[in-house]
């Protein structure tokens, strides 16, 4: 069971983070589905992440490039 102040650490921010690095370092590709992410991440942390991506409207088989609309690129002005 997750309590509140469980729930409060694993938060989406924290996520999309984790799944930045994880791009970044080449584990996975953006295009690929967001469940792909829980092979990276431990089982109790996935279970928090399963109800913040739900909490947000995400579902797991979208692309992680959608979890990471928010991403901002270098060449940008």
């Amino acid at each position: 069971m997750v309590t509140s102040s469980q729930r409060k650490i694993y938060t989406l921010d924290s996520l999309r983070d984790e799944a930045r690095e994880l791009v970044y370092s080449k584990a996975v590709d953006r295009q690929q589905p967001i469940y792909i992410l829980c092979q990276h991440i431990p089982e109790h942390r996935w279970q928090c992440f399963e109800l913040e991506l739900a909490e947000h409207e995400f579902l797991q088989r979208d692309r992680i490039i959608d979890l990471l609309s928010q991403e901002r690129w270098e060449t940008d002005a």
